[in-house]
């Protein structure tokens, strides 16, 4: 009996399994396609990756103005001396500026630029009466007051626009 344990052990390390590379040339083709595939596979990824959509030659991307407007800053300080003395717009640059938005083409009921009829029984209320609306707000008109501009600023704008649709009002002074 120990004989058949004995020819058992014999024939398991008969049945070892063969070898992949049985000759030298087969060892040498390993190792070289264990180290140029992989680096096919970095160089085929590399240029997959950097392939990305680049500017023409010619394009201004990359140009100063570019670059500036893209990192340019949201908002905008601008610090003034308020001892620095004062320099009173006259009411057509303050219509220009700002009234001509909605008076200009008489977007929500304002009443047109140089229109007379629409102006007409506004003139009635008198100057002081348009300064307040223009300074404190009327209907959808957004309050003027304590703006960019001052109030004599906005007065000025008031009396550009009514003499304009008929009225005979003085440009308020300082």
């Amino acid at each position: 009996m120990s004989n058949k344990t004995n020819d058992h052990q014999g024939h398991a390390d008969d049945e070892a399994p063969e070898p992949l590379i049985k000759t030298p040339q087969q060892l040498i083709k390993v190792i070289l396609l264990a180290f140029i595939v992989p680096v096919i596979v970095i160089v085929l990824l590399a240029s997959y990756v950097t392939s990305g959509k680049k500017p023409n030659a010619g394009s201004d991307v990359m140009s100063t103005q570019a670059i500036e407007a893209r990192i340019r800053p949201v908002a905008r300080f601008e610090i003034k001396d308020a001892s620095a003395p004062q320099v009173l717009r006259t009411g057509l640059e303050v219509y220009s500026a700002q009234c001509v938005a909605c008076h200009g083409v008489g977007a929500a009921g304002a009443p047109k630029f140089g229109d007379a009829a629409a102006w007409g029984p506004r003139i009635g209320q008198g100057y002081p009466g348009l300064l307040n609306s223009a300074l404190k707000g009327k209907g959808l008109m957004s309050a003027q007051g304590g703006g960019e501009y001052a109030d004599v600023e906005v007065g000025r704008a008031v009396v550009h626009m009514a003499n304009a649709g008929g009225a005979k009002f003085d440009e308020p002074a300082k």
